[in-house]
């Protein structure tokens, strides 16, 4: 396929890609009482070859050719890692630090029970074929399953926040908190895990000493250094072409550190976020970058999750008895953990509870981890469409579940 080819399916593909995503969207939202987020992470899978490849084989492969995919690749990534920066510029610093150690001991809560649970399942799991690859032993495949299970759908956590009005809210800065160290650890181990089957331990060196440079730079050395936007935002009155300009720039070397360290450009984006000088400058700039990526961008993202999704590879009985433990295992233990770290760091029931339900949405960046798992032959087509399930039913009962335990409380918050 030439460039013009490209360009030409590339349009085609973003009208079919927006279009269904705003429609199931607007569905989830109307119907099933969903956020517009979830809407937009079932447009993906309906556009991939689980719904439209297996009704209408030939539209899908002529839709999305497998040439295009890494244009929506490219696209999918700028999308999740600027609507991360945006986040980054609402959450709240201050609520964070008063917050600190409830955060760290919900994300090792909700990393240390999905792990145990992981250890325990591996050996029987590594008995049934099409889950894990031959050159996989048990520790391998525990850390990686442990990491997909303690994932969190950081993106969609964010974006269910701000839906549900409570962005500024204890609830809401301590479930992103604690979604971005646990995410973050959860990325190393997936370096591990690689670097132990050959990847090399650079990578995991890598991955663990970027990291943690690039979050000291953010916390304590970029935001005096970055005032100066605000101070210019201040003189000029408005955010124009060149402070726009400076701002963007910062975002594309924050994503490719992160990313060339081997963790995700998302967190590049959201550190970054959370430097920004806030005030008139971070509201202005939200609101000229926000509409454009969550309606444009951020659906290339679920789109491309979806087109690498089969979910009809799921067809004997050992691998549905596979599927339905592992969900349990994964609702339980995540959700749990959540929810008694946030107790013993002295939260009330009802704040527990919404901050288990939220955690346990899993999203797409666990798609991302499969993705890499299945690429890299650590799991097999098996295991990937299990875990693209859980992917989904976690996610799909997260913002029912929150508000069954939390949506009243919620929405007198959200009007504080």
């Amino acid at each position: 396929m030439t460039a013009a080819q490209l360009s030409i399916m590339f349009f085609l593909q973003l009208a079919a890609i927006i279009a269904a995503c705003r429609l199931v969207g607007l569905a989830a939202q109307r119907w099933l009482n969903q956020p517009q987020v979830v809407g937009e992470m079932i447009a993906g899978v309906l556009l991939g070859p689980s719904v439209l490849g297996l009704l209408a084989p030939q539209i899908e492969a002529a839709l999305f050719p497998e040439e295009s995919k890494k244009v929506l690749y490219v696209g999918a990534q700028l999308g999740v890692g600027l609507y991360m920066f945006i986040v980054g510029l609402t959450f709240d610093k201050d609520e964070f630090r008063s917050s600190a150690r409830s955060a760290a001991a919900v994300a090792f809560g909700s990393m240390a029970a999905p792990f145990a649970v992981a250890a325990l399942m591996v050996p029987w799991l590594m008995g049934i074929d099409g889950l894990f690859t031959p050159r996989v032993g048990e520790a391998q495949a525990a850390l990686f399953l442990g990491a997909a299970i303690a994932i969190t759908a950081f993106p969609m956590l964010a974006r269910i926040i701000h839906e549900r009005g409570i962005a500024h809210t204890k609830l809401g800065t301590l479930s992103l908190s604690s979604g971005a160290i646990g995410d973050a650890g959860a990325w190393i181990v997936v370096a591990l895990v690689l670097a132990s089957l050959g990847e090399g331990a650079s990578l995991a060196w890598r991955a663990v000493g970027g990291g943690l440079a690039f979050a000291v730079v953010m916390v304590w050395i970029a935001p005096p250094l970055l005032a100066r936007l605000g101070a210019i935002h201040a003189r000029q009155g408005e955010i124009g072409g060149g402070l726009l300009g400076t701002v963007l720039v910062l975002f594309l070397l924050s994503a490719f550190f992160m990313d060339a360290a081997g963790i995700h450009a998302v967190f590049g984006g959201f550190l970054l976020g959370t430097a920004m000088p806030r005030g008139p400058f971070a509201e202005e700039l939200r609101a000229k970058l926000e509409p454009f990526t969550t309606v444009f961008l951020l659906p290339m993202f679920f789109t491309f999750s979806g087109l690498n999704t089969q979910l009809q590879v799921v067809d004997n009985l050992a691998l549905a008895g596979a599927a339905l433990a592992i969900l349990a295992a994964s609702i339980l233990a995540k959700g749990g953990a959540c929810y008694l770290a946030a107790r013993l760091s002295g939260h009330d029931h009802a704040t527990a509870m919404g901050i288990g339900a939220l955690m346990n949405a899993r999203g797409l960046m666990e798609l991302i981890i499969i993705n890499i798992g299945l690429q890299r032959g650590i799991i097999e087509p098996g295991l990937f469409a299990i875990l693209v399930v859980m992917a989904i039913v976690t996610t799909l009962m997260a913002s029912p579940l929150f508000e069954a335990v939390y949506g009243r409380r919620a929405r007198e918050e959200g009007r504080m």
